[in-house]
């Protein structure tokens, strides 16, 4: 039911979203204690403001009464991925493909457990990443966590 409901949110927000020159990055759909959270993670070049947010928060909140997608209450949260987010879904990987990552893997590669590099593309559960001159496949069940890298 969750992955239903997520896949339909993401419609409607990337609907909205594409208007304003904004990508949808994820959409969660989640149970915390009793209540439900719909969040809904949102990126454009250059990185989205509060204002970006809000837009389209409200735009989406306006459509998700209008067709009324989820039975029940839930909070909806609209914000960006954030600096340090994991990379989890297809959507995402291919979205950030050109861009540095950081990654953590459960086995040592080259002896090295930890890395950054450019994500270079991602099919079937697998991204492809280069490093040190070399394009490695990181299965992502072989990993810890596949991250946007970020410097301090």
């Amino acid at each position: 039911m969750s992955r239903e409901t997520e896949n339909t949110v993401l419609d409607i927000a990337c609907e909205i979203a594409e208007r304003h020159g904004i990508y949808v990055v994820d959409v969660e759909y989640k149970k915390e204690g009793k209540d439900w959270f719909v969040r809904v993670y949102i990126d454009k070049d250059g990185g989205v403001s509060i204002d970006d947010c809000e837009k389209i928060s409200r735009e989406l909140d306006e459509e998700m009464d209008r067709q009324d997608p989820i039975s029940g209450q839930y909070y909806l949260e609209v914000s960006s991925p954030g600096v340090d987010r994991k990379l989890k879904k297809e959507r995402e990987f291919l979205y950030y493909i050109g861009r540095d990552v950081d990654v953590k893997l459960y086995k040592p590669w080259n002896g090295k457990k930890e890395f950054r590099g450019i994500l270079k593309d991602f099919h079937d559960k697998a991204a492809f990443v280069e490093t040190d001159g070399e394009t490695v496949k990181i299965n992502t069940s072989d990993a810890v966590w596949i991250r946007l890298a970020f410097d301090f």
